[in-house]
């Protein structure tokens, strides 16, 4: 059960790293309130998100 959470873990985080980057690559604004999300906030959302997935993904095959 825990390989399989950790598998679909890995996709979600997998999937949020890849809008991140279509983000950066497109340029695309971020509105949060009244807050402009800067682009060079997805380098460190992607990043992390990209961590998390390659981290889920090798816990995964325990």
């Amino acid at each position: 059960m825990q390989g399989r959470y950790a598998r679909v873990s890995g996709v979600v985080f997998g999937v949020v790293a890849l809008v991140q980057a279509l983000r950066l690559f497109n340029r695309w604004p971020v509105q949060v309130g009244p807050f402009a999300v800067p682009v060079w906030f997805s380098w460190i959302a992607l990043l992390l998100a990209g961590g998390l997935c390659i981290w889920a993904f090798r816990s995964g095959r325990r």
